[in-house]
């Protein structure tokens, strides 16, 4: 790895993505992760939201055990970085705190927060989070799929 290439912090869905393969999105994150040498990581956030979505009681659901297991493993795939949170919510939203208008924005604005702070790029499937960066933070945000 060189120092100028980047961190991608995951977030929820593109998580969820890459371990769900019939998830709409599975193919494209898949692609995206299997790039040479990427460099990536989860934080407390993703492995919450992981572990809700991939076990909430519906079709396709695994057991918590199963779910763990997966986190378990892909924390042994090579390019990852586990990213702690230690900062507070206001400290994390700071940045982009004007555009705050609504609790779907939570997760979202303590994981870009959270690459913000640690110089890492949140790749996401989620428009919305564009928004929230902001022509100032656009750095910090790879949008998947965005052609």
């Amino acid at each position: 790895m060189r120092s100028s290439d980047p961190i991608y912090l995951l977030d929820v869905n593109v998580f969820v993505a890459l371990l769900a393969p019939h998830h709409v999105h599975h193919h494209l994150v898949t692609e995206w992760f299997n790039a040479p040498n990427l460099q990536w990581g989860t934080c407390p956030f993703t492995e919450a939201g992981f572990l809700r979505i991939a076990t909430a009681p519906r079709p396709g659901q695994i057991t918590m055990k199963d779910a763990s297991v997966l986190l378990e493993e892909m924390a042994h795939t090579p390019g990852y970085h586990y990213v702690p949170i230690s900062t507070s919510w206001e400290t994390l939203t700071r940045p982009f705190a004007t555009k705050l208008y609504g609790t779907k924005q939570v997760t979202d604005a303590y994981l870009l927060g959270l690459a913000i702070q640690q110089n890492m790029v949140l790749a996401t499937l989620d428009k919305g989070i564009v928004h929230l960066a902001g022509r100032q933070h656009r750095k910090y945000v790879l949008l998947l799929g965005d052609s």
